[in-house]
């Protein structure tokens, strides 16, 4: 099986050639990094529409890890769109963080259409890297389908923690690796190598709940589930919190 995958791979790779030399002359990055973004303003309407259950569900939990004030703090990670804003709470202060500056003017556009929230900045930052935000600051850090394409899982996961309070959250919604045996991540193998040029570094077989599980949380709250999304590659989801 895996001498099949390989072979899969090395065609997926052939054809995909012309994406692997605009990259070896540098020029893709700058391609992907505008286009990307009109993408995700037209993938994260699809998918927001799909797991709107899922994530009503879930940050129905946020205002539970408001500070004394009453007034919840949240960093949203790799916030692309502002997609996810129609689910926060009413007076959520929220400061964003993405590596894309393409992606403010789309950010702005959500910021105007939700005046439940405050809006506190927009950094263009990593997530492995967010020092602009100071320790213990923020009651709770959102990421969604984010963390299948972070360079670094665990770096971005000791960012999380340094930038939470104690007894503050991190929720997250993930597409990850299916399980192995099934013919589904078979597929994700595949086509791996040309996914992860198109869509700007999105890894399919990441196993990343290994990751949460590994983390210096003290209550992790995960979930396996099969997302009801078209695209069956990205079906299987990992969502849930984990408290500092």
């Amino acid at each position: 099986m895996a001498f099949t995958v390989f072979i899969l791979q090395l065609a997926v790779r052939i054809l995909s050639f012309p994406l692997y030399l605009l990259k070896f002359l540098g020029l893709w990055n700058q391609i992907s990094k505008k286009w990307f973004p009109y993408y995700m303003m037209k993938f994260s309407t699809t998918y927001n529409e799909q797991m709107a259950g899922k994530k009503q569900e879930l940050f129905s939990k946020l205002q539970d890890f408001a500070g004394p004030s009453g007034k919840l703090s949240l960093l949203e990670v790799g916030s692309g769109t502002g997609t996810n804003f129609k689910f926060y709470p009413p007076g959520c202060r929220v400061t964003c963080v993405d590596p894309n500056p393409n992606f403010e003017k789309f950010l702005f556009k959500s910021i105007a259409e939700n005046r439940h929230l405050q809006f506190e900045r927009f950094l263009v930052a990593a997530g492995e890297n967010m020092h602009q935000v100071t320790d213990s600051s923020v009651d709770v850090v959102v990421c969604t389908t984010v963390l299948c394409s972070v360079e670094n899982q665990e770096q971005m996961l000791r960012e999380v923690c340094r930038v939470l309070r104690p007894g503050g959250a991190f929720f997250f919604i993930e597409h990850v690796a299916d399980k192995r045996s099934t013919w589904n991540y078979f597929w994700q193998q595949v086509v791996e190598p040309a996914w992860y040029l198109v869509f700007d570094g999105c890894n399919l077989t990441r196993e990343t709940w290994k990751a949460l599980e590994h983390a210096s949380f003290s209550k992790l709250k995960l979930q396996h589930i099969q997302a009801p999304l078209s695209w069956v590659l990205v079906r299987p989801h990992v969502y849930g919190y984990a408290v500092k």
